[in-house]
């Protein structure tokens, strides 16, 4: 299922949301620019390389220097391919702007980036080892998705269903993100379970954005007005 737009409607411009979309566009584009050799170093600097943190005489031999964690955040705005980028950045578009309309633009971006760093450390939690960089933004749009599942339950997602049924269907957003949460839960055990299954995608990741967006949404809820 592929959503094509929301219902719930929006009374701002989500500019943080546009921005966040902007600096990852432009990050990807820019980096396609250079030469493979730094293009990787950068990848392997900028990105989260689980074992970086948990063997540090491997990351001083591969040559990585000490970051202090910078790559938890910095990883969030790398994107593998133009599919990797196109993805994240269409589910941001869809329900980010509802999100940041309850929160505002800073309080939206403090929510992003912190179920982004939430979602990478559970990556890193459960796969130490792994020496290939996890990046992309997935961790933090799953956080902007339980925030929507939790304040948009019964807005409708419009989705395309490809080759099954060729037509736009509505679907309520509980039904469409609780789908995709056990999308991720399953291929998140199949990864632990089975070696090498699934290492090429951050399953825990999407889940670890997911359960801080669940339980960190209302701390950054705009106070509600009042009328008299």
């Amino acid at each position: 299922m592929i959503p094509i737009r929301d219902t719930a409607p929006c009374f701002a411009r989500p500019v943080m949301t546009w921005v966040i979309m902007a600096v990852c566009t432009i990050i990807f584009v820019s980096m396609q620019f250079l030469p493979d050799a730094l293009g990787y170093q950068l990848v392997n600097l900028f990105g989260m390389v689980p074992i970086r943190y948990s063997n540090p005489n491997w990351a001083r031999d591969f040559g990585l220097p000490p970051d202090y964690g910078f790559s938890f955040i910095s990883n969030l705005f790398l994107h593998n391919d133009w599919l990797h980028l196109i993805f994240n950045m269409w589910f941001l578009w869809i329900f980010g702007d509802n999100i940041e309309d309850r929160m505002g633009r800073w309080r939206f971006l403090a929510f992003y980036l912190i179920c982004g760093v939430l979602a990478t450390l559970l990556q890193w939690y459960f796969d130490p080892t792994l020496a290939i960089p996890v990046i992309g933004a997935s961790g933090a749009i799953a956080g902007v998705l339980a925030a929507y599942f939790c304040l948009y339950p019964l807005e409708r997602v419009i989705v395309w269903i490809p080759f099954i049924y060729p037509i736009l269907m509505p679907i309520p957003a509980i039904a469409f993100l609780g789908l995709w949460v056990m999308l991720q839960l399953h291929n998140a055990t199949e990864a632990v379970l089975f070696t090498g299954v699934g290492a090429s995608v951050a399953w825990w990741a999407h889940l670890g954005g997911f359960i801080s967006g669940c339980l960190l949404y209302r701390v950054f809820l705009l106070p509600e007005k009042t009328t008299v």
